[in-house]
């Protein structure tokens, strides 16, 4: 899918462009809707009472909300869009560029004010609501349509402000492009999607993007010792990847922190022989939604000049029942040596996500590890569809983590990790088992115990784990996600980087 291109104009009035659609910003008032920035100019050079026909229309100006009033007048615009833009928080803003995107399909050419007076995070919110609104996915017969309005105009008065409203939408541009890619990759149907698919896709964009970028093998992860990420995918016949990409600031001088990201890349997830009901697997082209995060935010790290090192895990595998399946009772060996007794084969995840870690923790010196997951319906449970469950030991990551998802949109909410769970996951016959025996089922809470599972094979890092078992794929639209794969973590991830002390403490 093209997307929009986003031009930001200084100086112009809205009216007398070669736009097909027009759109100004209102906001809710202690006595009504209150025009925004161009809204009382536009009306003037229309002839058109605007704030009237707001009011007629019991408009308030929330965040998203919009009335189409159409112009018949010659050499104008077809249609002007009145466009509620809330409090004007980025949040409010995001949510305003997404429902205009939604609003003006098919057309040409938009030319809107709505960002006239922000500043840059209203900017690259708004840009990134705009694009991000805009996108749709789809394998059809016959001749492509148009979906999307072609181009953007942001009208921005000249000024300080002005100055800083290109590099904000451009900002907003590589953020929406790095969550679209992964939105395609979660959306792509697994009869193509296959671990080595993935990691081609990874590959080719590690090119695009200036990454370095290393695969391994079935045979490497045979000598490797990766024994989780075999187990998981040795029922398909599509063998298993692991995919390591790696980025070095271009003024990198040796004392930058090491980031790692490991993303969960299970590209199809039947259960294995603990199958899921037919339901439960309509949407598990998803389950790699982990690992589309980290491919994704790994590809706008040149482009937003991140400051810090970073390398990114995905391992990626199908999980298929067949002969040669792995077994409920069977014990693997991870990265490392540690000795794990399967009881679930639909808990697979965690087990392809200890091998990164513990691959991380052991050669690559990470000064923090965070992983993405689409892991347990516990999670879901919780917390919804509308945020991701957060666990760390670490305050000061958890905090920047929250700092990030108020600041891009992809909302978490931070869960305990009880000290007193962990005696669930304890074997008979292994170092440690990857769900609680039957007798230690009184343990509910199964998001927790999936993360101090992991926690394992962290060693002393600084470490988070995010389950976004919720938002990472999603039934319908609301606000700048869209139906199936949404690209969360995406956002999270790059805010947290462009915010990360490009030193060591």
């Amino acid at each position: 899918m093209a997307r929009p291109a986003v031009h930001v104009v200084v100086g112009k009035p809205l009216v007398g462009g070669r736009s097909d659609v027009l759109a100004v910003p209102f906001s809710p008032g202690p006595d009504g809707p209150v025009p925004g920035p161009g809204f009382t100019a536009a009306g003037k050079a229309l002839g058109v009472d605007l704030l009237a026909l707001a009011v007629r229309d019991k408009a308030k100006g929330d965040a998203g909300e919009i009335v189409a009033i159409p112009l018949m007048g010659a050499g104008t615009a077809e249609q002007i869009l009145l466009v509620g833009t809330g409090d004007g928080s980025p949040t409010a803003l995001r949510r305003a560029g997404a429902a205009l995107a939604r609003r003006v399909r098919s057309r040409a050419r938009l030319a809107t004010t709505v960002v006239a007076k922000s500043g840059p995070d209203g900017v690259r919110a708004f840009t990134e609501g705009l694009l991000l609104g805009s996108y749709s996915f789809g394998i059809r017969s016959g001749e492509p349509k148009q979906e999307n309005v072609t181009a953007i105009d942001l009208h921005v008065a000249a000024g300080r402000r002005a100055e800083a409203a290109g590099p904000a939408a451009g900002r907003g541009e590589i953020t929406a492009d790095a969550v679209c890619l992964a939105r395609d990759l979660a959306n792509t149907p697994s009869a193509e999607k296959t671990p080595a698919w993935l990691a081609a896709r990874a590959k080719s964009m590690a090119a695009r993007s200036g990454l370095e970028v290393q695969i391994w093998e079935p045979a490497d992860l045979r000598a490797g010792g990766f024994g989780g990420i075999l187990a998981v995918g040795q029922g398909s016949a599509r063998e298993p990847r692991l995919i390591r990409l790696g980025y070095t600031p271009s003024d990198a001088t040796g004392d930058e922190p090491h980031v790692v990201l490991v993303g969960k890349g299970i590209t199809f997830d039947s259960g294995g022989l603990s199958l899921k009901p037919t339901d439960g697997m309509v949407a598990m082209k998803a389950d790699m939604a982990g690992g589309a995060a980290v491919i994704g935010a790994m590809s706008a790290l040149h482009a937003l000049s991140i400051p810090v090192r970073v390398t990114g895990l995905v391992a990626a595998a199908e999980n298929m029942p067949s002969g040669s399946a792995f077994r409920p009772g069977d014990v693997i060996t991870h990265y490392g040596g540690t000795t794990v007794e399967v009881l679930n084969t639909d808990a697979e995840g965690r087990l392809v996500l200890a091998d990164a870690l513990a691959y991380a923790d052991v050669h690559l010196d990470p000064d923090v590890m965070v992983d993405l997951a689409t892991l347990t319906g516990a999670a879901t449970l919780a917390l919804s569809r509308r945020m991701a469950a957060l666990f760390t030991a670490d305050d000061r990551l958890a905090t920047a983590l929250e700092a990030a998802s108020a600041a891009g949109g992809d909302r978490i909410w931070r869960m305990p990790l009880i000290d007193e769970y962990r005696p669930a996951l304890d074997s008979p016959i292994a170092d440690i088992a990857h769900v609680p025996h039957e007798r230690n089922r009184k343990v509910q809470g199964g998001a927790i115990t999936a993360a101090l599972f992991l926690r394992e094979f962290v060693g002393e890092r600084s470490w988070a784990h995010i389950d976004m078992a919720g938002p990472g794929k999603i039934d319908g639209d609301e606000h700048e996600n869209t139906k199936g794969g949404t690209g969360y973590g995406v956002r999270l991830l790059l805010r947290w980087l462009e915010a990360y002390p490009a030193r060591r403490r």
